[in-house]
């Protein structure tokens, strides 16, 4: 496949494109500043741009079989995180090109059937990226012009060991028997290239955890 990543250099882009690479696909990776992309696997194209632009967007798309975006905004400037997805849906409109994107764990529901940006005691510090990537999923949801999938993460997403293995999900956060819920960067890869290469979330969400 050919496979565009916008935030290819930030912590999750750099483990997609390095998973996507391993699977033999041909991959360009667009960053804002190449400075921070030389360590980026051989064979990786690198070229500058902008997610949030939608004519960056097209143009980083034609030609290619996937975009996959795994941006995310500077603190302070969560409210980003809405436009670049409307960037990202203007600039796939009409391509056929899918959209497989990075999101959040604010709107998966709790076993108390409350979403997790509603829980007691979240965290006052992260509600503004999670106010955000609540926005973001009802932007997803309301779009009807590209073959998007929305990927939302477990609570505790680190750098960690690739196993290859994750359970699978759709709208209610996963835990273990501990009540934990995580998974490591390198996995969350594995998920986001398993669902490129074999799409089962086409135009909805799915979550993943170890």
């Amino acid at each position: 496949m050919h496979i565009t990543v916008f935030g290819a250099a930030g912590a999750v882009g750099r483990r997609v494109v390095a998973e996507a690479v391993t699977r033999g696909h041909n991959v360009t990776a667009v960053v804002r500043n190449p400075a921070r992309a030389t360590d980026l696997p051989t064979g990786v194209t690198v070229r500058s741009g902008d997610a949030a632009d939608p004519g960056d967007v097209g143009a980083f798309a034609r030609g290619q079989d996937l975009v996959i975006t795994a941006t995310r905004p500077a603190p302070g400037r969560e409210a980003d995180l809405v436009d670049t997805t409307r960037s990202l849906l203007d600039g796939l409109a009409g391509t056929g090109v899918r959209l497989l994107a990075v999101g959040g764990a604010a709107t998966l529901r709790t076993s108390g059937g409350t979403l997790v940006l509603d829980t007691p005691g979240f965290p006052a510090e992260l509600l503004p990226i999670a106010s955000a990537c609540q926005d973001q999923h009802e932007v997803y949801r309301a779009d009807t012009t590209v073959d998007w999938t929305y990927a939302s993460p477990p609570l505790l997403l680190e750098p960690g060991e690739r196993t290859g293995r994750y359970r699978l999900g759709r709208d209610d956060l996963l835990t273990d028997a501990a009540g934990r819920s995580a998974i490591s960067m390198e996995d969350f890869a594995v998920a986001l290239l398993d669902e490129a290469e074999q799409p089962r979330h086409r135009r909805t969400r799915f979550t993943v955890a170890a």
